[in-house]
């Protein structure tokens, strides 16, 4: 067994999470082999372009750099290895910034992700940087050389957990359901205290959210998985919280990789004591082809603003406020406009917070059109609807990007490792194929239950959980059932109609890629196109769909009486 700790979720995340974990194993409330995290989101990789072209030096997660200065000289000591992608589009400047803490360690670099002039011939426009979702088998490397310290560019968010655990346990590349099965662990704890209780729509059930203590995965050599946390933490670990991080930002029961395609639909979770789920049935099949590029491309600049509309008359005083913007620069000098208003007054308030609105205007065009809108606010400040004001000062706007995904073969794209002054290139894995993959996926036998008892409309919520996210211009929406029989009804209504139902009028147009994980309980949908080009060139209100599954359990739906708590 191989105990691989996770210490970041994301660019931002608690730049203490690492010093918790390495406390936890020092004091024996854990034991972890293995730190690692995942600072690369699709969003963080334009904003690390622009670090590095003010200055290019940077491009990296200097927040990695800053809990290294805090616990590394503590992992040498313990023996706990880490394994990092926070490299980003500078992993070589990231080793160096690590090497200059002077702990001695031995610090590997693997990159061969920059792949912008290649990609560039495939887009019909420049991008700034694009880079490869590059595999495991450069980290195991690197570990196999005797590396202290793996520092990555974009490799896949598994990779990071996969790596040490195929090298730990001697895994080659056609070990493919020992592959799948650390895979899913890998991307049960890539995003931190997702995995113990953080943005779970049953959160009221978790004891103490305050500080969620971070995910460990504890894998075994055929890849079955035991998820668990430091003891003494906040947060839990229990099947649902697994569940709902694994239906996190997937598309479907094929989950690809450049070492394997894990079948998430054969997986199953079973509570293994307190705070630990283990997770089995992983089923890999060989990888694809190709190997998904993620290319930032340049799309103009944003500019938004928040104005507060206070007491009576909300509706009217929204359009006030916009046909005086709209007087001021002509909504035609804009590409693209976004308004929202979000009611929150009540009917005869007590307090101020009791009786605003808020109107949302956000613009996307060229540099000097989305700064006038800012202009145009201020100078209507004075000429406008009764009681106006906003919620922070208008700003001059930023500029934007798009992620556009491209593939390019898998073959053509090798991994480099750096050590101690030695570099070498690692192929990408070519596993043996079988003639034709078998399908051994667990499937429901028998038709599926129809339920014509009495039936109320509730909330979809008080029955199922949700997790949502983005994919490019993607939405994924992943549901899943408490008991069997909710799930048995869930599987009979998840139907077109009935998801196009749940969305609402946002996602009219577009198509939407139903799915299943009956082993879980769960189906979902990707709903393809529904924030338009992308996280950095959406104007909606939740660019990344963070809550679209909220809104959806939010939403009335006739349930069975019976299970209505």
């Amino acid at each position: 067994m191989i105990a691989i700790a996770n210490c970041s979720g994301f660019l931002g995340d608690r730049l203490s999470a690492a010093r918790e974990i390495v406390d936890a194993h020092r004091e024996g409330r854990a034991h972890v082999d293995v730190l690692t995290g995942d600072w690369l989101a699709e969003l963080t990789m334009g904003l690390l372009a622009t670090q590095r072209e003010r200055d290019p030096a940077r491009g990296y997660a200097a927040t990695f750099v800053a809990q290294m200065t805090d616990v590394l000289a503590d992992c040498l000591a313990a023996g706990i290895t880490v394994v990092a992608n926070a490299g980003g589009l500078n992993p070589h400047g990231c080793a160096a910034a690590v090497e200059a803490l002077g702990t001695g360690a031995r610090i590997a670099v693997v990159d061969g992700d920059d792949v912008t002039d290649r990609a560039a011939a495939e887009l019909d426009e420049t991008p700034v940087v694009a880079n490869a979702y590059l595999g495991c088998r450069g980290i195991v490397a690197a570990l196999a050389a005797g590396a202290d310290v793996v520092i990555t560019g974009r490799v896949t968010d598994a990779a990071v957990v996969l790596g040490p655990a195929a090298h730990h346990h001697g895994w080659g590349v056609d070990d493919l359901d020992a592959l799948a099965g650390a895979t899913a662990a890998g991307h049960v704890i890539e995003c931190g205290a997702q995995a113990t209780g953080g943005n779970f729509s049953f959160a009221r059930e978790i004891a103490d959210l305050r500080r969620a203590g971070f995910p460990i995965a504890e894998i075994a050599a055929d890849g079955s998985a035991v998820i668990t946390k430091p003891a003494g933490t906040g947060g839990a670990v229990t099947v649902e919280t697994v569940t709902a991080q694994l239906l996190y930002e997937i598309d479907g029961p094929r989950y690809p990789t450049p070492d394997v395609t894990a079948r998430f639909d054969t997986l199953a979770l079973h509570d293994d004591g307190p705070d630990r789920v283990r997770i089995s049935g992983a089923v890999g099949e060989p990888p694809p082809d190709t190997v998904k590029v993620g290319a930032v491309v340049p799309a103009g600049w944003h500019n938004e603003i928040t104005l507060v509309i206070t007491g009576l008359d909300v509706e009217a005083k929204a359009q006030l406020a916009l046909d005086a913007l709209w007087a001021a620069v002509p909504r035609d000098a804009f590409d693209r406009v976004a308004t929202t208003l979000v009611r929150g007054d009540r009917e005869d308030p007590k307090r101020l917070a009791e009786a605003v609105s808020f109107l949302r205007i956000a613009v996307a065009g060229d540099r000097r059109a989305v700064a006038r809108l800012s202009r145009a606010a201020v100078e209507t400040a004075l000429a406008s609807y009764p009681g106006f004001f906003a919620t922070s000062p208008p700003g001059p706007g930023s500029a934007a990007s798009v992620f556009r995904p491209v593939f390019l073969p898998a073959a053509e794209v090798p991994q480099r490792v750096t050590l101690d002054g030695a570099a070498w290139e690692v192929p990408a894995p070519s596993p043996i194929r079988a003639e034709g993959t078998l399908d051994r996926t667990d499937r429901a036998t028998g038709p599926v239950a129809r339920f014509a008892g009495p039936s109320r409309r509730v909330p979809l919520g008080r029955v199922v959980g949700a997790r949502s996210g983005d994919k490019g211009g993607n939405a994924t929406l992943g549901l899943w059932a408490r008991t069997d029989e909710v799930h048995a009804w869930l599987a009979d209504v998840w139907t077109d109609p009935f998801v196009a139902d749940l969305l609402g009028p946002d996602a009219e147009g577009c198509e939407l890629r139903r799915w299943s994980l009956p082993n879980v309980r769960a189906v979902g949908v990707t709903v393809v196109g529904f924030l338009g080009r992308g996280v950095a060139d959406n104007l909606s209100l939740d660019a990344q769909a963070k809550g679209l599954g909220e809104f959806v359990r939010a939403r009335h739906v006739d349930v069975p009486e019976e299970w209505i708590p």
